[in-house]
């Protein structure tokens, strides 16, 4: 997925990749060692995984960073993150506003627009297009009927507890939260299509009778945009915010 943006002949100073981090980080380390990188026992290659990204591990990755290297080849930083303070994502603005010598960040989020658009501006940004699945998934969700979308966000918000063999808690590659902020992505593409597609109308979950699109769009597109500004705020119900975009998303027939 990433590797046709990694040159080797060209290494920019930081990536921001949107994606699953158990598919994204093999990747990288295979790019790595094809630059004669080790990622096993080498000091100059950190791999950073942590839920929500504090203003204390920002200043820590700053430390971190500016120390010398151990070696005379590059420095790496592989970050897997779900969610950034802003506090946390102004310390590595100032951080990345001026690139270290043989210092490069690969920094993996599940949605990159849950970041400050001037932080992002600081890295090569890469995108991967919707997973076919993804896709699939959001499409049956616009026809299913209020019930059916109530128990489809209840299932896909289960978080497995997952514990290490001495009984430590592990992150989850995916919460709650960048699993809702994945499928409202692959949802709102798929409701713009369907908007384009049935401009003559479609019913809405609790009121009767037919809406036409464009008079509609807006409220729904507009909802999208609150309900992940909200989803960024901790504390937030990601259940209620997920509930209340089935309940405004239009019912449509496939």
């Amino acid at each position: 997925m990433i590797s046709q943006h990694l040159d080797k002949n060209n290494l920019h100073h930081a990536y921001l990749i949107e994606g699953a981090r158990g598919e994204i980080v093999p990747e990288i380390v295979k790019f790595l060692k094809s630059l004669g990188i080790n990622t096993v026992g080498n000091p100059d290659f950190c791999h950073i995984v942590i839920d929500n990204f504090k203003i204390d591990e920002a200043f820590d990755l700053r430390a971190m960073s500016s120390n010398k290297s151990f070696s005379s080849v590059k420095k790496v930083f592989v970050i897997c993150v779900n969610s950034f303070s802003l506090d946390a994502q102004n310390v590595l603005l100032k951080m990345f506003e001026e690139p270290i010598q043989n210092t490069h960040f690969f920094l993996i989020v599940p949605d990159a627009n849950a970041l400050l658009k001037t932080l992002v501006s600081r890295f090569y940004l890469i995108k991967p297009k919707a997973e076919a699945g993804d896709e699939l998934e959001a499409k049956k969700f616009l026809a299913m009927p209020l019930k059916n979308r109530i128990d489809f966000i209840k299932e896909l918000l289960i978080e497995p507890e997952e514990k290490d063999e001495e009984g430590n808690e592990i992150i989850a590659l995916d919460s709650t939260r960048s699993k809702a902020l994945k499928f409202l992505n692959a949802l709102e593409g798929a409701l713009h299509r369907k908007f384009l597609k049935n401009s003559a109308g479609f019913t809405l979950p609790l009121r009767g009778g037919t809406y036409a699109a464009q008079n509609f769009s807006g409220t729904c597109f507009e909802h999208f945009f609150k309900v992940r500004e909200f989803l960024r705020m901790p504390g937030s119900s990601t259940k209620s915010l997920m509930e209340s975009v089935a309940l405004i998303i239009p019912i449509f027939k496939n």
